[in-house]
């Protein structure tokens, strides 16, 4: 029965057996390939694609004044300038929580808190292997101009946090890491 569904299986009855891998293309920030895999339940190999990438963070930064730390960009991908969190590439050796605290300074000028991870996701477990650590830092300051890498062209702003569940309810955020992000505050902290 290929494509059949059963109500009640254990995960290792989904699981499928990975083979080959075979390189895709480098392209710098991540890098594409595909994977060989068989299942007991279908009578062929299939290929998956793969994007392979580092893993990300996401920094929810609140001053003593409860005011959320953002930033705009434009986003290529949509064509359009989103209202996002301060985030980034977690550098090679380097760990989630160290990298949160160096994009958020590095993009907004903030910093002190001390960071605490809320969760960490998948950000599209079909096609990437990378995580997403949504990182919380209360008690932020503004400690210096910002200083992004290269060509990142930011506004940076702040905005109370009780504003945000509206800016929320109202699709003013569109990309879902960062609404993931809003998510596990909410859920961890049981905030607006």
């Amino acid at each position: 029965m290929v494509g059949s569904y059963t109500a009640s299986v254990s995960d290792d009855d989904l699981r499928w057996t990975l083979g080959a891998r075979l390189p895709g293309h480098d392209y710098k920030i991540f890098k594409t390939g595909f994977v060989e895999a068989t299942h007991p339940r279908v009578d062929h190999t299939k290929t998956f694609s793969l994007i392979e990438a580092v893993d990300w963070v996401n920094v929810l930064a609140l001053t003593a004044d409860r005011q959320v730390v953002l930033l705009k960009q434009y986003r290529p991908g949509i064509d359009r300038v989103c209202l996002e969190i301060p985030g980034g590439m977690v550098d090679p050796g380097e760990d989630a929580m160290h990298a949160a605290a160096r994009e958020l300074l590095e993009e907004t000028g903030y910093g002190g808190g001390t960071p605490e991870l809320l969760g960490t996701v998948a950000p599209n477990p079909a096609i990437q292997n990378n995580w997403l650590h949504t990182i919380f830092i209360p008690d932020v300051v503004k400690l210096q101009e910002p200083k992004p890498e290269g060509d990142e062209i930011l506004q940076v702003f702040t905005v109370p946090l009780h504003e945000m569940r509206e800016r929320l309810v109202r699709g003013e955020v569109e990309h879902a890491l960062v609404v993931v992000a809003f998510g596990h505050l909410a859920f961890r902290h049981h905030l607006p």
